[in-house]
């Protein structure tokens, strides 16, 4: 079988606090976008990984892919599979490739076997393997709470609007980035504000990495501004970073930048 995981922007992401498990309090509204690595699932005698594409620097058996397939080997006692993961998501970009790979493994698996693992069941193991993994089991809007695990329906309706996404050839990591994220300090929630209209989200919808991020990385900042003034509805950083999203009513050119990056226009 073959499989599209995809990709997922956050709208609004605020970071609220560090909890005793060391793990951070969130909420965030993530939205799946139409950008996609491929990965095929096959029977097999024996275990095999492969990966093409974008390079993947790790152990294999670092790769979430892997860790998904053992994950439901052990709990559910399946076959050797091959799987081959073409990398397409940028990684260290806020974008939640790794973890809509692990989740669609997660689902593959279920489908390839037969295994019928209720919805929920399927949630609490992709929770196992990271924190936003849960939300890529079915990829629909959702709001995000805990550690980003807990998940509850929001409507938000993007549909028929342009979506100009730059990766900067930044990476990003989740470590770098928690360790100085400022912590939000509004007083309106994000689905508070995601409940007004699109062109009120900008200036009310934080990100709370984006502060110290955009401050070690101008370049950000500027991307942003420059969505802005070309006419975005509303432009943010997704996740940690280091993407840079505009959310347009008309399909927007691609901005000429300093520095090396990789643009992608999308309708949504």
């Amino acid at each position: 079988m073959i499989i599209f995981p995809q990709a997922k922007i956050n709208l609004g992401l605020h970071v609220l606090k560090k909890r005793e498990d060391c793990y951070h309090e969130v909420e965030t509204c993530m939205y799946s976008i139409p950008l996609f690595d491929i990965l095929e699932i096959l029977p097999a005698d024996e275990f095999s990984f492969k990966q093409t594409g974008l390079n993947i620097d790790a152990n294999i058996e670092s790769n979430l892919c892997v860790k998904g397939f053992r994950l439901i080997q052990n709990e559910f006692k399946i076959p050797n599979v091959y799987m081959h993961l073409r990398k397409q998501i940028p990684m260290g970009a806020g974008l939640g490739g790794g973890s809509s790979d692990a989740a669609n493994v997660i689902n593959g698996l279920n489908e390839l076997f037969s295994l019928d693992i209720p919805q929920s069941q399927k949630e609490n193991l992709a929770a196992q393997l990271g924190s936003d993994c849960a939300f890529f089991i079915q990829s629909s809007p959702k709001l995000a709470t805990g550690r980003g695990e807990k998940l509850s329906e929001i409507s938000v309706d993007l549909k028929g609007k342009h979506l100009l996404l730059i990766y900067p050839d930044i990476h990003v990591g989740t470590a770098e980035a928690y360790a100085s994220v400022d912590f939000y300090k509004g007083s309106k929630s994000v689905v508070e504000i995601l409940g007004l209209s699109l062109t009120e989200w900008q200036g009310q919808l934080e990100n709370s990495f984006e502060k110290t991020i955009f401050s070690k990385y101008p370049i950000l900042s500027m991307i942003k501004n420059k969505m802005l003034t070309r006419g975005a509805q509303f432009a943010a950083m997704s996740g940690s970073g280091s993407s840079i999203f505009g959310i347009f009513e008309n399909k927007p050119e691609k901005l000429e930048l300093p520095t090396s990056n990789r643009q992608f226009l999308l309708e949504l």
